[in-house]
């Protein structure tokens, strides 16, 4: 991973093929939805949906999407905002690509006022819990569709365990 090209970009009619064709590894693609689904959800959530591509000098390397300020009960009660999606590319896992993914959005969270940053998870050995609880996520004891419901505080500038 480089550090000087290593960006996020809106996505745009330029890269959304490039976007369309990030895949993680097949044994992960029960635990995330593909790019075309999400970049189908942002569509129609596109007052809260935050789509980006990750890019690596010239090279995509992911995907994510954050939601911004959502209705997470569906009644008016509870607003937040966090990762909705994290898509890394399955030939460029393992490079820090999905830490500058997490730091990307805290950063964007934190410019808009957020106190916290959410995150659900597939649970089980096969997802990605031990990635999120590395950068310091916490279960808050929700679960959301299935899925474990993590938070983490954006009073930090730097996610544990970096360089």
């Amino acid at each position: 991973m480089t550090t000087t090209g290593l960006r996020l970009e809106e996505i745009t009619p330029a890269n959304l093929d490039a976007a369309l064709g990030i895949h993680v590894r097949p044994d992960q693609e029960h635990a995330v939805a593909p790019v075309v689904k999400s970049l189908a959800e942002a569509y129609v959530h596109s007052g809260v949906a935050w789509p980006r591509l990750i890019v690596d000098g010239d090279r995509p390397v992911g995907f994510l999407m954050a939601c911004l300020d959502i209705d997470w009960f569906e009644d008016g009660s509870v607003r937040r905002s966090g990762l909705w999606r994290l898509n890394i590319a399955a030939g460029e896992q393992g490079k820090g690509y999905g830490r500058f993914a997490v730091e990307a959005v805290a950063a964007e969270l934190r410019r808009r006022g957020s106190e916290e940053l959410y995150v659900t998870w597939h649970p089980g050995p096969d997802g990605p819990e031990r990635f999120y609880l590395g950068l310091g996520f916490r279960t808050n004891g929700e679960q959301s569709g299935g899925q474990t419901v993590g938070v983490l505080p954006l009073t930090q500038r730097r996610l544990p365990g970096g360089a």
